[in-house]
């Protein structure tokens, strides 16, 4: 993994975290709660646009490098290898210590 394809899941993972949690707190919050979710979720929004379009559609040197479909792909894949094996280290410490 080169430098450019890290960068490039910290900001899409950055974007995406900023309208997610822009969202909930815009639809729950209330007063200056909800007007800073707002803008939390139209930041993420713009970042998590601008960015793939320089990696997708670009043609700028460092951003062009970037395979973007192949780089989400793996991480949604490396992110289900992890939540599956954490789970497993999670149910037999459980056994473990139930059964103690």
């Amino acid at each position: 993994m080169d430098l450019m394809t890290f960068v490039t899941l910290i900001v899409l993972a950055f974007a995406i975290v900023m309208v997610v949690a822009g969202a909930l707190a815009a639809i729950l919050g209330s007063g200056k709660s909800r007007a800073f979710g707002g803008v939390m979720a139209v930041v993420g929004l713009i970042v998590c646009v601008v960015w793939a379009y320089l990696v997708g559609w670009s043609d700028i040197s460092p951003f062009c490098e970037v395979e973007l479909y192949e780089t989400v792909w793996n991480a949604v894949i490396n992110l289900i290898g992890v939540l599956i094996g954490a789970l497993v280290a999670v149910g037999i410490f459980l056994v473990v210590v139930l059964k103690s």
